[in-house]
């Protein structure tokens, strides 16, 4: 969930959110290890993969050019693939691991939730411009706008395949709408769209409640555009004016490309770091993969990127491929303006969930 952001109701020090976090992937890891104690894995391109990005993580921090740090967060990335790994015992049960990922997001936004009834003036502070953070624990107005995001478009998706009810959708998908606009993050949108956008038109072929919804989608989104069409660019400009150097963004990215570099460094980065450059956020998976991995690290984000991208196209129209595409589609979407696809992260573990659901299983076939 992460362990920084806004000031909470109950104040929560720092290295106290740190420490439940980092305890939590440690957790997890003895949990899935305790479920599976004869350590029985599903071989997977993406998690090899992801497991030589460790590897290369872990040479790279070795160095300490990012100081100890840097092996801190290897650590904490060696929990979090080590569980993958435990976890991909149970792939076959791609409906099961979906619902416990969607009730999971929604127990993390019925806190953000929570703290805006309890208090609003706190979930929407001035520092923040008025947008929604976590008054119960810290979360920032990007996570909760990645978290509302995805669960809503998965529960959509879980509609439309008749795996849950219209009560589910309404109590969840609404307010994770509600709550995503409220945070103002543009990517978290952007990316809801685009991935339902390619789920829908995947799911046309065989699901006429599918190919309405996308009909109706259209003329509501082409209605909208000329009725509230300058309420929307409000929404999005957030009272910003640079927009087009995406919000200050690309002086760090530019001052980032310009740093020198040994060869050394331009292949396998300066190590794991806390996704900065010169004390500002680097709000780029693929700069900050370049800066903490190196070309080789960028190669291998590729590769599994391309992996999944490829595997999803060749498997036949199901609604498990239709939500694998909708997961991936997001994360390369938030890839541009959002930093996580090198490290521990929600993105690598939607990414997971994606692989799960390309695995070939009786149901999803």
């Amino acid at each position: 969930m992460g362990s920084q952001g806004s000031i909470t109701i109950f104040p929560i020090p720092r290295p106290v959110a740190q420490m439940v976090t980092m305890g939590a992937v440690v957790a997890a890891f003895l949990l899935a290890l305790l479920l599976n104690p004869k350590i029985q894995l599903r071989s997977s391109a993406y998690l090899l993969l992801l497991t030589l990005l460790l590897a290369v993580s872990i040479a790279s921090s070795l160095r300490l050019e990012s100081g100890l740090g840097a092996l801190f967060r290897c650590f904490r990335f060696a929990m979090f693939v080590g569980t993958l790994w435990l976890v991909s015992r149970w792939w076959d049960d791609w409906l099961s691991l979906l619902r416990h990922h969607v009730r999971a997001f929604a127990a993390v936004l019925f806190t953000v939730a929570l703290g805006l009834v309890i208090a609003p003036g706190m979930a929407r502070p001035e520092t923040y411009g008025g947008r929604l953070v976590g008054a119960i624990w810290p979360l920032t107005p990007p996570q909760i706008g990645f978290y509302s995001a995805t669960m809503t478009g998965l529960v959509i998706l879980l509609w439309l395949g008749n795996k849950t009810t219209r009560s589910s959708l309404l109590w969840l998908a609404v307010p994770g709408i509600a709550l995503l606009l409220l945070s103002h993050t543009r990517t978290a949108l952007l990316g809801l769209v685009g991935g339902l956008v390619v789920a829908l038109l995947a799911l046309a072929t065989t699901s006429a409640r599918a190919r309405k919804l996308f009909a109706r989608s259209v003329l509501v989104a082409g209605a909208g555009a000329v009725v509230v069409g300058s309420a929307v660019q409000a929404w999005f400009r957030r009272g910003q004016e640079d927009l087009s150097s995406l919000t200050g963004r690309e002086k760090v990215w530019d001052a980032l490309l310009a740093a020198p570099r040994s060869l050394e460094e331009e292949i396998l980065g300066v190590g794991l770091t806390n996704k900065s450059f010169e004390g500002l956020p680097i709000d780029s998976s693929w700069l900050a993969v370049y800066q903490e991995q190196g070309y080789l690290g960028l190669t291998i984000v590729a590769a599994f990127l391309v992996t999944l991208l490829a595997v999803a196209c060749l498997r036949p129209p199901s609604l498990p491929r239709a939500m694998a595409l909708f997961l991936i589609v997001y994360c390369v979407i938030a890839s541009y303006t959002e930093a996580g696809l090198g490290d521990a992260s929600p993105y690598l573990l939607n990414l997971t969930l994606a692989a799960a659901l390309l695995t070939r299983t009786k149901e999803a076939s």
